[in-house]
């Protein structure tokens, strides 16, 4: 087993397959390194694809203090691996919660990025006009209360209701053995590094909405991707879409919010053509002459 250790004395899991220009993959909450196995499997084939571990997820180190994790320390993690593993610039793959972590990434540090894929991004981002409503506070009850819940009960029973909301039954109908798995994996997870995760990084990763202006400042190459049923996400990509300049957006039909295990076909075809293009220096700003005026 291979572990890293990041700039504030966490160890972190990795798995490196294949060589190439590296490719880092970022795990969805529900998820953990092998959660990507099929993009894995095929890409490296043609290139380097790192996996890892978040912090509070096994085998990495589950710090039992809730302020080792932050949205600041996703993307700083992401940091570490490179660094460790010296590794100047790469592309990165990240979904839901490794999507707000390449996102935030992509801001911060846009030196270290060759691309960026954000997919299923943006649960819990409330545009600012309808933050009257107050679904921040709404958003903060949910995650306080599932991290509760997976103390409490813990992650056999939470996991396997998690594993059925109402962005994941897409993928129980299509791939119901694929799904077990995906299941049977997320109920084993960690009860005090979900909890921590859930505190920490979810329930207090800023709004993207009022992340407009540092968005707006990423040119690095960015395939946005989300599934037409995952209602959370979907306001959240058009968004991005809009306010990246060097973006694209894929709706995958009738798709929940795990589509990189959904549709790995799909998922997979269009990072290639994706990487493709990058290469031919063809993925560039939007056209200006496509650009609506705003009167």
């Amino acid at each position: 087993m291979s572990f890293i250790k990041t700039d504030d004395n966490i160890n972190l899991f990795y798995e490196t397959n294949g060589t190439g220009e590296p490719i880092i993959f970022v795990h969805e909450f529900a998820g953990d390194y092998r959660s990507w196995a099929p993009q894995v499997n095929y890409f490296s084939r043609f290139n380097q694809c790192i996996t890892y571990c978040a912090r509070g997820y096994h085998p990495s180190d589950i710090p039992e203090d809730e302020i080792k994790y932050s949205q600041e320390r996703a993307w700083q993690d992401i940091i570490s691996l490179m660094n460790n593993l010296k590794i100047e610039k790469a592309h990165i793959v990240g979904l839901s919660m490794g999507g707000f972590a390449t996102l935030h990434l992509g801001i911060q540090a846009p030196h270290r990025v060759r691309s960026l894929v954000i997919a299923g991004c943006g649960y819990g981002a409330i545009p600012i006009e309808k933050t009257t409503y107050n679904q921040d506070a709404d958003f903060t009850n949910v995650s306080f209360d599932t991290a509760q819940n997976i103390i409490n009960k813990g992650m056999e029973v939470v996991g396997s209701e998690y594993a059925l909301g109402p962005s994941r039954v897409q993928f129980q109908n299509k791939d119901p053995k694929g799904w077990q798995l995906f299941n049977d994996q997320l109920v084993k997870h960690d009860a005090v590094g979900s909890a921590n995760t859930l505190l920490g990084v979810q329930n207090k990763r800023p709004n993207l909405y009022e992340l407009e202006k540092e968005i707006s400042s990423i040119n690095s190459p960015t395939l946005i991707i989300n599934g037409d049923e995952d209602d959370m996400c979907l306001e959240v990509g058009l968004f991005l879409k809009r306010t990246i300049k060097t973006s694209g957006l894929l709706i995958v039909p009738k798709t929940g919010h795990t589509i990189n295990l959904e549709e790995p076909a799909l998922f997979n075809h269009h990072l290639s053509e994706f990487y493709s293009s990058i290469n031919a220096s063809k993925w560039n700003e939007r056209d200006k002459r496509a650009e609506i005026v705003k009167l």
